[in-house]
């Protein structure tokens, strides 16, 4: 609890950074929040047949094990 509560300290009551963000930084961030969405779903793409085998035996699990049937 200590540690939360100092660390939330530090946060709400910051010291003098004395740092500099060139402008080429936020690209960069948005080049890397591109780069992993398109790469998770350039993986979904690749693995999609898997994905859909996976859901189809889920669904056909629930109908023959659902409610009411026995």
């Amino acid at each position: 609890m200590t540690l939360l509560l100092l660390s939330l300290f530090f946060f709400i009551f910051p010291q003098k950074a004395y740092a500099y963000l060139d402008p080429g930084t936020g690209s960069f961030f948005l080049q890397v929040l591109l780069a992993a969405l398109l790469g998770g779903l350039f993986a979904i793409k690749i693995f999609w047949s898997k994905i859909r085998i996976f859901l189809g035996e889920m669904l056909s699990r629930r109908k023959k094990y659902g409610k009411g049937e026995k």
